[in-house]
């Protein structure tokens, strides 16, 4: 079916199940290929003879083009449909895995990686923002975002025990065509069940503010990407980060005058949808060293497989997903997502401080699951309740960009988490070394050592979260919005 309408209907769609399903894979399949390719990588490299220090290119190719494109892509959702940008997404996506999985060399591999964040660009807004429009005045959609959010809270770690299975059991390359078996379907699915929505006078899109921005967020995930490789003073790294600095306020400036704006700046300077935008940033660069050094330690120290590592993690997705179900469904609408988003900052402090207490000695039951356990139930408090305020009370011809603000958000808290805590770790390893040269055990403890300052830190950026959803997120209680508003929902203010 492919029906052009310009507005929502004032009545939640029929098919709004099946569409949630549809849209859920196709999130899942976004958010997973970030960390199934990791656990793939060293084999990788052992076939495609390419070195230790090149590995990261592999990563950093997809995180490059994934976040500086993402507004675009939210907006070429709002303008031409955002059903035919999640097919096109798709479609693309496929390809580049395909070219991917038959790579020959390592610069095959990296393009291949670049041209799935190209098209992960378009898919994952269009998602999201299908999701806002489509349960649009329906009463269960907050039960529709609790899904969503768990899926996209908990897929990373989905990637890792899908691409533990897939490397041991096939090869890695499998990791990557097993979006081809994951696309192919989602795209014939949804030309088939989705009605596209289109901008009613579809305005001319903003190529100075597409430069600025695309420009802007790629010098911004390069230069922290640089720096972890190489040095916070290495002189890429302060050019990329001070250019963006510059191409990131000329953004701010031209989107203040320009007729039709790529990013509409009153999406993030409304305080709920601003404060959730800051705190999945927040999360999200805490949060990473709990899949970066945790894999390590549990291979390392603990002596586990890929396929052990990966299951390892599922009691925390498992937490993520009973947590943000019931969050969104039971609580969000009687107290709003500020007093949620500071028990899930509260409780993310608590687990990166008990993942300090890590040792070389140390066990899964009592030194790793506790801190997963807690690590998922704040994720699935932070990211429900955000990733719904994040949409929330945004036109449908704005909804797609609203969407890419949330990925981008992730994205850009993602490559800070990594840049800052892999230098923090690498620091903290290397100060322990030089100050016991003499112990036993030394390259060990030293690890360990860098560990738990890492976690240090991130309980630090779950603190600053902690402090940015009580000072900005409004105390609201969402209610339900009249049905001739163009907002799904309203928001009624409880105090600050």
């Amino acid at each position: 079916m492919s029906t052009s309408v310009t507005s929502p209907s004032a009545r939640p769609s029929p098919n709004r199940w099946a569409v949630l399903a549809l849209l859920g894979v196709a999130q899942l399949m976004v958010v997973l290929d970030a960390t199934v390719v990791n656990v793939a990588l060293p084999s990788a490299q052992k076939a495609l003879h390419f070195t230790a220090d090149n590995r990261q290119w592999v990563i950093t190719a997809y995180a490059l083009a994934f976040g500086s494109l993402l507004l675009v892509g939210g907006k070429l959702g709002d303008l031409f449909g955002r059903k035919w940008t999640l097919i096109g997404g798709l479609s693309g996506f496929a390809v580049a895995s395909a070219i991917g999985g038959l790579s020959q060399s390592f610069g095959m591999l990296v393009a291949a990686r670049a041209l799935q964040g190209v098209f992960g660009a378009v898919l994952a807004p269009s998602a999201l923002g299908l999701l806002t429009v489509t349960f649009a005045n329906a009463a269960d959609r907050a039960k529709a975002f609790g899904i969503f959010s768990a899926i996209a809270a908990g897929g990373a770690s989905v990637g890792l025990l899908l691409g533990g299975v897939l490397t041991q059991a096939i090869s890695w390359r499998w990791s990557l065509y097993v979006n081809l078996v994951i696309a192919v379907p989602t795209a014939i699915a949804a030309f088939r069940l989705l009605s596209n929505e289109r901008h009613p006078t579809r305005p001319r899109i903003d190529v100075p503010g597409v430069a600025l921005a695309s420009l802007g967020l790629f010098s911004l995930v390069y230069g922290f990407s640089n720096a972890e490789t190489h040095s916070w003073s290495a002189p890429i790294t302060i050019a990329g980060l001070a250019s963006s600095a510059v191409l990131l306020t000329a953004f701010v400036a031209r989107e203040q005058r320009a007729e039709h704006p790529l990013l509409p700046l009153h999406i993030v300077l409304d305080r709920a949808r601003g404060g959730a935008y800051a705190t999945i940033a927040l999360a999200g660069s805490a949060v990473f060293a709990v899949f970066l050094f945790l894999t390590f330690y549990l291979q390392q120290n603990l002596g586990f497989s890929p396929l052990k590592t990966g299951l390892a993690f599922l009691p925390m997705t498992g937490m993520i997903v009973l947590t943000a179900t019931t969050v969104q469904t039971r609580i969000l609408p009687r107290v709003g997502a500020k007093p949620i988003v500071v028990t899930g900052m509260s409780l993310g402090i608590a687990a990166m401080l008990l993942f300090t207490q890590l040792n070389p000695q140390g066990d899964y039951l009592t030194h790793v699951l506790p801190g997963l356990l807690l690590t998922g139930t704040g994720m699935g408090c932070i990211f429900a309740p955000a990733f719904s305020t994040a949409t929330l009370g945004v036109q449908s011809s704005e909804a797609g960009v609203a969407s890419a603000m949330v990925n981008t958000s992730q994205q850009v808290g993602g490559s800070i988490g990594t840049a800052l805590l892999s230098t923090i770790f690498a620091s903290a390893a290397a100060g322990y070394a030089s100050a016991h040269l003499k112990a036993a055990g030394l390259a060990s403890a030293a690890t360990i050592h860098g560990y738990t300052v890492a976690f240090e830190w991130a309980a630090a950026l779950f603190a600053v979260g902690l402090l940015v959803a009580l000072i900005i997120l409004p105390r609201n209680r969402i209610r339900r919005a009249p049905a001739t508003a163009p907002a799904e929902l309203a928001i009624s203010p409880q105090g600050a």
